[in-house]
C-alpha cells in the first residue's frame, strides 16, 4: 500500500510553518525536497569515506571510488541502460542538453543542417541549439502544438529532410504537463535515419523509464527533481554515439595521456567528467533512486495522477480559471491564470497561506509566446502530496480569486 503518511515522516521539511501556516509545497517541478536517507547517506560520507575518487591508492580513495562507481550502476539499472558506459554524470539536465549540443554538434552537424525541438521545450533545449546555430549555421526547425498542448505529429513528419541530424524533445513538458509521445516519436525518427535525444527532467520523478524500451539515443535528468541533491545529473547516450562524440571539456581524468605534442582521452564515460565528479551527490542521487524505486515508480505515478485529476477538477469548478495544457496524456503539473490577476500577485498571495507554488515564464518564453500570454501560476505535484493539500491549494486560489 502507498503509505503516504509513513512517507512524509521521510521528508522533516513538509513538517515545517510558513508564516504560522502548515507548508504546502506544490513547486516539485522547480525541485523536490530530500528525504532522510538521501542527506543522511551525503553526511555520512563526508564524514566517514571522503577521498577523491579514482586516483588513490589509499583506502578512502578506494572505498570512495566504489560509492561513486557504485551510484553509476544504480543509475543504470534505474533508466535500463546496457551498460554504465552509456551513464555520464553531469550537473544536471542543462549541463547535459550543453554537453550534447556541443559534442554532436562538432561531430556529426555542420552549416545548413537541422535539429528538430518542439513548441514546449524548455530554454535548456533550445539555448544550446542556438549557439550552436550562431557557431556553425545550423537550422532549427520546430514542432508545433494544438490548443491542448499535444505535439501535432503530422506536422512533426514533415519537417524531416536530408539535412535533419537530430531530434530532441521533452518527455513532459515543464509548464503544460504534456507527457508527449516520445517512443512513436523516436521510431518514426529512426526510420529516417535520425538519431533522438529526450529531456527527462519532469518524466523522471514521475513515471517509470526505460531507455531500451523507448529506443532513445539520448535521455537527460536532473538528480534534484528526482529527490536526491543539486548539481548532479545525467546524460545516457548509446555507446555507439558516445564514442564517437567528441569531449565536451578538458582536464583531468577524462584523459589517457597528456603531452604537449598530443592528449588521447579516457575511455567511455569518463571521456565526459573532465575533474573531479561531485561523487557525494551521485552517492545521494543512488540514494534518492533506490527510494523512489522502494516505493514504485508505478505507484508513484498513479498517486500523483490521482491528485492531478483532482485538481484539475476542483479548478475548473471555479469562475474565471484558465487552464494551460489539457492533453489527453498529462503528468503532474497543471498552469494556469485566473482572470486578469497577474501570475506574481497570486502567487505571492498563496505564499502568504504558506502554499509554495511557481510563477513566471518557468523557462519556456517561446511557449508562452505560443499561448499568447506572459507566464502562469504552476501547481506541481510529488510524492508526498496529499488531498487534503490539494484542497488546502484550491481553497486558497479561492480565497486570491475573491480577493480581486
Amino acid at each position: 500500500m502507498y503509505d503516504i503518511a509513513k512517507i512524509r515522516e521521510d521528508f522533516p521539511i513538509l513538517s515545517r510553518e510558513v508564516y504560522k501556516r502548515t507548508l504546502v509545497y506544490l513547486d516539485n517541478g522547480a525541485t523536490t525536497q530530500k528525504p532522510r536517507v538521501v542527506v543522511d547517506a551525503m553526511t555520512n560520507e563526508y564524514y566517514s569515506v571522503n577521498a577523491n575518487v579514482h586516483r588513490g591508492v589509499h583506502f578512502l580513495s578506494q572505498q570512495a571510488t566504489e560509492l561513486h562507481e557504485g551510484s553509476r550502476e544504480t543509475v543504470r539499472k534505474f533508466v535500463n541502460a546496457r551498460s554504465t558506459n552509456e551513464i555520464v554524470f553531469t550537473r544536471g539536465t542543462t549541463e547535459s542538453m550543453n554537453l550534447l549540443a556541443y559534442s554532436f554538434g562538432e561531430a556529426f552537424m555542420k552549416e545548413g543542417d537541422e535539429v528538430i525541438v518542439s513548441t514546449m521545450e524548455h530554454h535548456s533545449n533550445i539555448v544550446p541549439w542556438q549557439l550552436l546555430q550562431a557557431r556553425k549555421g545550423i537550422v532549427i526547425r520546430v514542432i508545433p502544438m494544438n490548443d491542448a498542448g499535444e505535439l501535432l505529429m503530422d506536422e512533426y513528419k514533415k519537417l524531416f529532410n536530408e539535412r535533419t541530424r537530430l531530434v530532441s524533445v521533452a518527455h513532459v513538458s515543464n509548464v503544460l504537463g504534456t507527457i508527449n509521445p516520445v517512443k512513436q516519436m523516436i521510431a518514426y525518427a529512426h526510420e529516417q535515419g535520425v538519431p533522438v535525444a529526450v529531456d527527462g527532467a519532469q518524466s523522471t520523478p514521475h513515471m517509470p523509464v526505460d531507455v531500451q524500451d523507448l529506443d532513445a539515443d539520448f535521455f537527460a535528468f536532473s538528480g534534484h527533481k528526482v529527490y536526491g541533491p543539486t548539481g548532479v545529473g545525467v546524460l545516457y547516450g548509446k555507446e555507439n554515439l558516445l564514442e564517437k562524440l567528441p569531449p565536451y571539456q578538458g582536464g583531468g581524468e577524462m584523459i589517457q595521456r597528456v603531452s604537449f605534442e598530443k592528449t588521447t582521452f579516457n575511455e567511455l564515460p569518463f571521456k565526459f567528467e573532465a575533474g573531479t565528479p561531485d561523487y557525494i551527490a551521485t552517492t545521494g542521487l543512488a540514494k534518492a533512486l533506490d527510494y523512489v524505486s522502494a516505493l514504485g515508480m508505478d505507484n508513484i505515478y498513479l498517486h500523483e495522477q490521482e491528485l492531478t485529476s483532482y485538481a484539475m477538477q476542483q479548478l475548473q469548478l471555479m469562475p474565471e480559471i484558465h487552464i494551460y495544457g489539457t492533453a489527453k496524456e498529462k503528468d503532474a503539473v497543471i498552469s494556469f491564470n485566473v482572470g486578469n490577476i497577474h501570475h506574481l500577485d497570486i502567487g505571492t498571495l498563496l505564499d502568504r497561506l504558506g502554499i509554495a507554488v511557481r510563477t513566471g515564464h518557468h523557462c519556456a518564453e517561446p511557449l508562452m509566446q505560443r499561448l499568447g500570454i506572459e507566464g502562469t501560476v504552476r501547481a506541481s505535484f510529488g510524492l508526498y502530496n496529499t488531498k487534503e493539500e490539494v484542497d488546502t491549494f484550491i481553497a486558497g486560489v479561492d480565497r486570491v480569486r475573491k480577493m480581486f
